[in-house]
């Protein structure tokens, strides 16, 4: 998977190769050994960094809480 943001507004696309939307569409979940769970988080975190260095202020400091609701738009299948 890739992640692709926009440095103009800070949105962000996550591209999947066919291989996997083969198993997403398949197992409906994806899956991650210890070790490949390990890599994906320190790529994450990195990538993470980098992000907030493209969004605006009021983006930067939005706050997340259990009960936030993340509701997508009509943006969202460009």
């Amino acid at each position: 998977m890739q992640f692709k943001q926009n440095t103009e507004d800070g949105s962000c696309d996550i591209i999947f190769n066919e291989k996997e939307v083969e198993i997403i569409s398949k197992n409906k979940k994806l899956h991650f050994t210890p070790e490949a769970f390990k890599h994906f988080g320190n790529a994450l975190a990195r990538v993470i960094f980098e992000w907030n260095l493209n969004f605006n202020d009021d983006v930067k400091n939005m706050q997340s809480f259990d009960d936030t609701v993340i509701e997508g738009d009509d943006e969202f299948n460009k």
